[in-house]
């Protein structure tokens, strides 16, 4: 599973993994992603959730990079994590320090609510 929202208000966007992903799956999602963007101002916070997270296919290593750019290009200024097991982590550290602005801040949280607590701070 691979879900998209954007909540213009608040000027985030939300990406949320679950289950088993693949390939093709991002692949499908990279439209609904382009548009919520065009929802967005500069300067927009993303929230990236893989609490569902069980699996997910080496393959999709490029699409991730491929997101990772297209957000930095439209203007991404935060990017907060859920990341509930550092196993789970799947490389996205890893891939920010090469696909985010250097500047842009990147937080990691266990879960959820400590994610959008930050968010709303």
């Amino acid at each position: 599973m691979y879900e998209i929202e954007a909540d213009a208000a608040r000027n985030l966007i939300s990406i949320t993994y679950g289950g088993h992903v693949a390939p093709a799956d991002l692949a499908r999602g990279r439209a609904e992603l382009v548009a919520a963007l065009k929802t967005m101002q500069p300067g927009f916070r993303l929230l990236t959730d893989l609490s569902g997270l069980e699996t997910m296919e080496y393959a999709c290593a490029k699409e991730i990079e491929t997101t990772m750019d297209l957000l930095r290009k439209k203007g991404v200024a935060q990017v907060v994590r859920v990341v509930p097991d550092p196993h789970k982590d799947i490389g996205f550290t890893v891939m920010s320090f090469f696909h985010h602005d250097p500047e842009t801040p990147v937080l990691t949280f266990e879960t959820r609510v400590e994610a959008l607590e930050k968010l709303s701070a």
